[in-house]
């Protein structure tokens, strides 16, 4: 027991000398970057032109195959959407075997077979794999496409073009690809109700015997596997795969705008704005420069602590995420910056995201930033690289994309040599924020009034990407609603009438400031029509207007101006407590957004009055003028922060705006019933 004690003592001893000598105030060096090794990929060719690589890898009971026909995009004009169907159809079913059958083998051996227009996958336990790869090969070969299937295929994908029709999130990219690379382009064109009506089953037949072949398809095959072995079954059960020649076609060309304009598609179910700044690039896998694109894409928008991110998420709350993607293809790549947000802030959306890639752009990044994003980098690469499923990927670009071998076995090094000169050259040339789409899908009357004062152009398009006029920016009147229905409401939400007729006098103070200059006005009101208001500054009475039920005057620095004319008829007819009560008469114009809230709009002679159609509360009123050159004057007021005193709601907050002026007054008392003597309007 001694021994065992002293033994642990020692240990002990030599934990805490170890540990008194590690330095925590510094943060530790970081070791040797990993050497990567990923080994080298078995592969060979079938005589049918059939390109196989195989990965060998023994850490689990398990093994995959995956096929890709590597076709350069083609476009299907009239019949858009027939590869997609044709890829459903594969396997349903062959030559050998039935769908139903075929599915049941499927599940009974606890494996996986898929097919798609574009390649098939299988997986499996080891024991299993020769069959279901099998299985595969058959449903790629031999696959029957029959009238039934055809036709029950043709109603699944008409039902979800119907169910989809509203969604804003679909609708927007499918505008988004029309408009970024053009209807005639095979990344442009979709799929329609009206093109699938036009597929035939001949069409699904031809697009398989003219697209579907080995001698464009690579066969991946990873996991815990015998290459020789597998070889030999490859071989047996994919060499009579008939090649064939793959038809022609010319990728048309893609072009990014002459100067950035915004592309905005209306949806009034949109309860917020999709927004997507999107230009065409030329980068592809391997480029001199695809390194720093990288980079910078990732630093600009490539998660929760990249800019966009950071900028509109975190600074501003205008959206759950905002990102940045750089798509880098043999064809036709794209940048796209893009943020789904509120109504209200879709302007204020769209300014900050252009600041941001302008930023990045035109300011090089920080030290830091580049840091964190090659760790990043880096770190998610070294974690991919213990997969066998990445190895047998990169082993696929290599082929695909003619890549020197050592592509990834220098990819460390290549990201690691990333200068801050070379992230802004990349940015300045990817990221063309002086030359992009911004698109924008969203609700036209909530969001268009701002968007139209961001100085950019403005085209309109429907939700399949045809040029439209601007959508109407108000609402229809709900049948059966009128000026007296609207005033009730309004009535009732501060109060009710009972509370709102007991009213036989009002006193309020409220405090601004002009140009820094504390003022405070104080106004009396007496039923049915007296009124009396002063606005004083330093304490000095500078304008007053007063009105005793008969006649009026208003006051300022000195000069007396007495109240005559329709002015005077006006106050005579008029309600002091409540005016709202006048405009019982009104006509209802309009349904107005207001900060994502629907008013309506009601005009009573010179005036139009604005209340909310949820809450009822007035929001908003215009009143026109005369102006000194007998120009018609708006002046807007603006009502908010709504209080009860004495039961009734009053706003404590005013806004009124004259010209480039605004008067923001803030109520600091409200009296009902006190504080009033009809030595007020004298």
């Amino acid at each position: 027991m001694k021994t065992k004690i002293l033994s642990l003592l020692a240990f002990f001893l030599v934990s805490v000398s170890i540990n008194a000598q590690i330095d925590r105030s510094k943060m530790p060096k970081p070791g040797p970057d990993p050497e990567i090794k990923l080994g080298t990929p078995n592969t060979f060719t079938l005589t049918n032109g059939l390109k196989v690589i195989m990965v060998e890898n023994n850490k689990l009971p398990r093994a995959s195959a995956s096929l890709t026909i590597d076709n350069k995009p083609y476009f299907e004009g009239e019949i858009a959407g027939v590869s997609s169907m044709m890829g459903s159809l594969l396997g349903r079913g062959t030559t050998n075997i039935s769908k139903d059958e075929f599915n049941e083998k499927v599940d009974f051996l606890g494996a996986n077979v898929s097919f798609f227009s574009s390649g098939a996958y299988a997986s499996s336990l080891k024991k299993y794999f020769p069959e279901i790869l099998g299985l595969m090969a058959d449903g790629v070969k031999n696959s029957q496409f029959t009238q039934e299937e055809f036709d029950k295929e043709v109603q699944i994908t008409l039902d979800g073009l119907k169910s989809n029709e509203k969604n804003v999130t679909s609708a927007a990219r499918r505008v988004e690809n029309v408009l970024t690379y053009g209807k005639n382009h095979p990344f442009g064109e979709f799929t329609s109700k009206e093109s699938v009506n036009k597929i035939t089953l001949e069409d699904v037949k031809n697009n398989y015997n003219s697209y579907f072949k080995p001698n464009n398809a690579y066969l991946v095959i990873e996991g815990d596997i015998d290459t020789k072995e597998i070889e030999k079954l490859v071989k047996s059960i994919f060499s009579n795969w008939k090649k064939g020649e793959i038809p022609l076609y010319t990728i048309p060309g893609t072009e990014s705008v002459a100067t950035t304009e915004i592309n905005f598609i209306d949806m009034q179910n949109a309860v917020q704005s999709e927004i997507a700044v999107i230009n065409n690039v030329d980068l592809t896998l391997g480029d001199k420069d695809y390194y720093a694109a990288l980079m910078a894409s990732n630093i600009l928008g490539g998660g929760g602590t990249a800019r966009l991110f950071m900028n509109l998420r975190e600074d501003k709350g205008y959206t759950y995420g905002s990102y940045a993607s750089l798509r880098q293809d043999k064809y036709a790549g794209t940048f796209r910056a893009t943020a789904s947000v509120r109504n209200v802030v879709t302007d204020s959306s769209v300014v900050e995201i252009q600041k941001e890639i302008n930023r990045i752009r035109y300011e090089k990044v920080t030290s830091e930033e580049l840091k964190n994003s090659k760790e990043e980098y880096i770190g998610g690469f070294v974690m991919d690289v213990q997969k066998p499923r990445t190895v047998a990927n990169f082993a696929l670009n290599i082929e695909r994309y003619n890549l020197p071998k050592d592509f990834y076995a220098n990819y460390i090094k290549n990201i690691k040599a990333v200068t801050l000169d070379d992230v802004q050259n990349a940015a300045i040339k990817y990221f063309r924020g002086d030359k992009a789409k911004i698109i924008i899908t969203g609700k036209g009357i909530d969001v268009l009034k701002n968007l139209e004062n961001t100085d950019y152009v403005i085209k309109y398009f429907d939700t399949y990407g045809n040029p439209t006029e601007k959508p109407a920016m108000t609402l229809p009147i709900p049948e059966g609603m009128t000026a007296a229905n609207v005033i009730d409401k309004y009535i009732t939400a501060i109060g009710g009438e009972d509370k709102v007729m007991a009213i036989k006098t009002t006193m309020m103070v409220a405090n601004a400031t002009i140009q820094g200059t504390p003022l405070v006005m104080t106004s009396k009101s007496s039923a049915p029509n007296k009124i009396s208001q002063e606005i004083a500054v330093m304490g000095n009475v500078m304008q007053k207007s007063i009105f005793d039920g008969e006649k009026g005057y208003s006051e300022s620095r000195g000069q007396r101006t007495d109240m005559e004319g329709d002015d005077l008829e006006e106050a005579k007819e008029g309600n002091a407590i409540i005016s709202d009560l006048n405009y019982k008469s009104g006509t209802l114009l309009r349904i107005e957004p207001i900060d994502g809230r629907n008013t309506i709009v009601l005009k009573h002679k010179d005036n139009e009055v604005f209340y909310d159609m949820e809450t009822g509360l007035k929001v908003k009123s215009i009143k026109v003028t005369k102006g000194p050159d007998g120009a018609d004057v708006k002046i807007p007021t603006l009502f908010s922060d709504y209080k009860e005193v004495n039961g009734v709601k009053f706003p404590y907050s005013i806004i009124q705006k004259m010209g480039p002026m605004e008067l923001n007054f803030e109520i600091q008392e409200i009296k009902v019933n006190e504080g009033v003597t009809d030595a007020d309007f004298k």
